[in-house]
């Protein structure tokens, strides 16, 4: 395990402080925590935009989508338990 030096303002040590003790925990704990969040945070959203890039590829490449209605329509049937037939994309029209 590495160690890394941080610098904190009075301020923001006294809330890490605070924070940790209302937490029940360290304030290194606390700081390790935060940057764990914050790095799991940067990689779902990295994740998100290639799964993104990664659709808009296939719609480029085949031209197919589904309806915002149409999808609409059922994931609203989902929420309510209804069992629906999933849509299927087809040719993207104007």
């Amino acid at each position: 395990m590495g160690t890394t030096t941080i610098r904190l303002t009075d301020e923001l040590k006294a809330r890490v402080a605070a924070a940790a003790k209302q937490e029940g925990t360290s304030a290194h704990n606390f700081i390790v925590e935060a940057i764990a969040e914050k790095a799991d945070s940067a990689e779902r959203r990295a994740g998100f935009y290639a799964e993104a890039d990664r659709r808009w590829a296939e719609f480029l490449k085949t031209g197919e989508s589904i309806p915002w209605e149409e999808m609409r329509r059922y994931l609203m049937g989902r929420i309510h338990g209804k069992t629906t037939p999933r849509p299927v994309a087809r040719k993207f029209t104007k």
